[in-house]
């Protein structure tokens, strides 16, 4: 199936008339109201939380998709932060990734948390970032209606250990399920979970479909599929809208 010619035949159909992906249309609306109406004029900003241990594609993922969005003419800002103040982390296979800046979640309209490290307890990764609790903190202290948190991964489990995902659906790699059912959280078998202002992706690349996701609920689809098209990249599997 070309889902890419789809997708442009669907934008097309949309702008003459149709209702299946319309500005007025579920398919285009998010806590941004239709097409990121709510944002007001302003661009998309999107923030990619960092640490050391985190798994680098699924931080790099997320920031190819949206600084693509960018190259092709859409409004969108993507900054790398740190809870932990600026400065820079070496992710989870020795990428050193500097110039990070300090997080200010009251100037996003997305934020991306990412994971690594879930397998080993006791070295830098999610578990540490949990047990230091700078980045929990300041994950509850962000939520707002208005910012939508996009787990990628493992990042799911830190968001759940910042208490921002309760009994809500999610979804995390298919590793770490089992974990997070014992916590309760309601994890469903699909490679993108959409319940709002909380968007949830499975493993590692998976970042990639829930950031292409993202980007076509808040600036429709002729967008995601010029980005789609740009990095050659197939989205798979399953959206789930609650």
């Amino acid at each position: 199936m070309d889902r890419r010619g789809l997708l442009r035949s669907t934008a097309a159909v949309g702008a003459a008339g149709a209702t299946a992906w319309g500005a007025g249309s579920a398919a285009a609306q998010g806590p941004w109201g239709p097409r990121g109406k709510g944002r007001g004029t302003g661009p998309l900003r999107v923030h990619i939380v960092v640490f050391d241990g985190v798994e680098e594609l699924d931080f790099v993922g997320p920031l190819e998709v949206f600084g693509a969005a960018r190259s092709v003419g859409q409004q969108v800002e993507t900054r790398l932060v740190t809870s932990a103040g600026a400065g820079g982390c070496t992710g989870r296979f020795g990428t050193k990734v500097t110039d990070v800046g300090a997080w200010d979640p009251g100037a996003a309209d997305v934020v991306v948390v990412p994971g690594g490290g879930f397998a080993q307890r006791d070295g830098a990764g999610v578990w540490a970032e949990i047990k230091k609790g700078r980045m929990t903190r300041a994950l509850r202290e962000a939520v707002r209606p208005d910012l939508t948190l996009l787990g990628v991964c493992t990042g799911v489990i830190v968001l759940h250990a910042a208490g921002v995902i309760g009994d809500r659906p999610c979804t995390t790699h298919h590793r770490a399920k089992d974990y997070l059912r014992e916590q309760g959280a309601d994890v469903r078998d699909a490679r993108v979970v959409d319940d709002g202002n909380l968007v949830c992706a499975g493993g590692v690349s998976s970042g990639i479909d829930g950031s292409l996701w993202l980007l076509e609920r808040a600036l429709g689809t002729a967008p995601a599929g010029q980005v789609e098209a740009l990095m050659e990249f197939e989205r798979r599997g399953t959206v789930l809208r609650t």
